[in-house]
């Protein structure tokens, strides 16, 4: 049996869900946020026990997450934007 075929395996793909994008990414930034500031007091610590990068790791997802807000309310608005036009047609 050929486990990596595609020949009769094909199914229709699934809608994609929609909810409440531009929030979860905002809560998401914040969090990574929350978490880096509650974790730069113990620096000291993470240095001692070479674990700088937690501390990072949550800088770069809070500095992602704001682009990824950005991001995701331009999406938004495009998508608005083409289904007003496409209403109006």
């Amino acid at each position: 049996m050929d486990v990596f075929s595609s020949g009769s395996f094909k199914h229709e793909a699934p809608e994609p869900l929609e909810g409440p994008v531009v929030a979860t990414i905002t809560g998401g930034t914040i969090l990574w946020f929350v978490l880096f500031l509650v974790q730069l007091p113990f620096y000291g610590w993470f240095a001692d026990h070479d674990r700088t990068w937690w501390l990072w790791t949550c800088l770069a997802g809070g500095v992602l997450g704001i682009y990824g807000t950005w991001y995701v309310r331009k999406r938004d608005a495009a998508i608005k934007k083409a289904a007003a036009e496409s209403a109006a047609e």
